[in-house]
């Protein structure tokens, strides 16, 4: 288990007002279980942060990734770089500009500090992974994104910081797991293989209360390149989490069944923008050993995707465009 350390230590956000980074930055900004709330959090960010953000204490540093000089002096007197920002899209060209040069950039300015970079288990590429603990799988990525994240990996872990990889994040400001996943069931509403396919997930302030962890405490020197899965350790069937994905928000449950192929291509051609590698991740198994992390840091997993999505649902109905059956 790691050990506390002082909630002073200054921090850079990078990525703090996105899905994931306003969750670490709120989490870092209040007393938890975890340890104490942070009392110098700094947001690196192109334009004003959310007013509750300034209201709660963080500061806005100017930068961006994609413009190495305003990168400068960014780390001036930071203890610890909590990078969560990344390009997931198709344009490799702007993949490689934010996550592999512009983590190469943002590591050159603030060599003094700590990195902690969230990556993603779609570094691995296709699947099936089953039960697959860190160092046991080498990285294969499947599209420019996931190749470009590799490549961020590769800066922080060589600059001796910790790469975490969540598989799918749920939770308020969620704009790719569940919209995606409604949009397939909307589109293809027959189960894939009788949905019996394994799947790790995450919730988001589960995903950021072990960012703020490694935040808060003094690091080992087994963390130095340390790569940990972050997802909750008991993983979710597709069936099961479709059926509360749709009962939770009113959507027609899948009531036929294809085999993968057959699904696959029925998919493609009603839902063209869907890539094959998005289309396995939500129809095969895609689940890890992710017991190591909370282990280190002595903290619980919560209760998993049941009560978590439970808990997400007004987000969601808020939020998204929901498909109705005609």
């Amino acid at each position: 288990m790691l050990s506390e350390s002082s909630s002073g230590r200054a921090v850079l956000v990078v990525g703090g007002t996105g899905f994931i980074g306003s969750a670490v930055v709120r989490e870092l900004l209040r007393p938890s279980c975890g340890g104490p709330a942070m009392t110098d959090v700094r947001v690196l960010a192109r334009r004003p942060l959310p007013e509750w953000m300034m209201s709660a204490g963080a500061r806005r540093i100017p930068g961006d990734l994609t413009a190495p000089g305003s990168l400068r002096g960014c780390g001036d007197g930071v203890d610890t770089v909590l990078h969560l920002a990344s390009y997931v899209g198709r344009d490799a060209a702007l993949a490689d500009a934010v996550n592999a040069a512009g983590t190469r950039a943002l590591v050159g300015s603030a060599r003094t500090a700590r990195f902690l970079y969230v990556s993603t288990a779609s570094v691995y590429g296709h699947g099936p992974h089953r039960g697959v603990r860190e160092g046991r799988l080498a990285p294969a990525p499947a599209s420019a994104a996931s190749a470009s994240r590799l490549l961020a990996e590769d800066a922080v872990r060589a600059h001796g910081g910790v790469v975490l990889r969540p598989n799918l994040v749920y939770g308020p400001g969620d704009r790719w797991y569940v919209p995606l996943f409604l949009r397939l069931l909307h589109a293809v509403p027959v189960w894939s293989e009788g949905g019996r396919a394994r799947t790790s997930v995450v919730g988001v302030r589960e995903l950021a209360s072990v960012v703020a962890a490694f935040a808060r405490r003094d690091w080992a020197g087994a963390d130095r390149g340390a790569v940990y899965h972050v997802n909750h350790p008991r993983p979710v069937t597709v069936r099961s989490a479709a059926t509360r994905l749709c009962r939770g928000l009113g959507v027609p449950v899948p009531g036929t069944d294809l085999p993968r192929a057959a699904h696959w291509e029925l998919a493609s051609r009603l839902l063209p923008q869907l890539s094959p590698h998005q289309h396995a991740l939500l129809t095969d198994d895609h689940y890890y050993d992710s017991t190591r992390v909370w282990d280190r840091l002595g903290l619980a997993p919560g209760p998993g995707f049941g009560a978590g999505l439970a808990a997400s649902l007004s987000w969601y109905r808020e939020h998204l465009a929901i498909p109705r059956a005609a």
